[in-house]
């Protein structure tokens, strides 16, 4: 029973369909590299056929990323288009950093801050309503 061409592509191809390459060289250097693995194997070949299922894991400079592939694409179209390629089974990493400390004016002038910075630097007055215990 053979498999019909539509049942499989590159994988060079399709990580150039799914934009995880700028250029098709791009994505021959990446599969070649060592750094796709498709199903738990490690990958030393472009012309290596990929099908709707397999799982793949890339190791990008911005991180390592699992992929489960959904769809082999017909081109390579927009990237609303290429994320319906595949399914990203990594754990999403929290995107919101905290927010930052909102000010209750305009910014201190130099004079002000060197005033600041004279506070924080001084020792601590010791108060005399309370003497220290002995």
């Amino acid at each position: 029973m053979a498999v019909a061409d539509s049942d499989r592509r590159r994988i060079d191809k399709w990580l150039w369909f799914a934009r995880l390459a700028r250029t098709r060289t791009a994505a021959q250097r990446l599969a070649v590299s060592g750094r796709v693995r498709v199903n738990r194997e490690k990958n030393d070949s472009a012309s290596r056929t990929v099908r709707v299922g397999d799982v793949l894991t890339v190791a990008l400079d911005s991180g390592v990323r699992v992929l489960r592939i959904v769809a082999l694409g017909d081109r390579r179209g927009p990237a609303s288009e290429s994320q319906l390629l595949y399914e990203d089974l990594a754990p999403a990493e929290p995107t919101s950093r905290p927010a930052p400390a909102q000010r209750s004016g305009p910014r201190p002038t130099k004079r002000e801050r060197r005033a600041l910075d004279a506070l924080r630097l001084a020792d601590p007055v010791e108060d005399e309503c309370f003497p220290p215990r002995d």
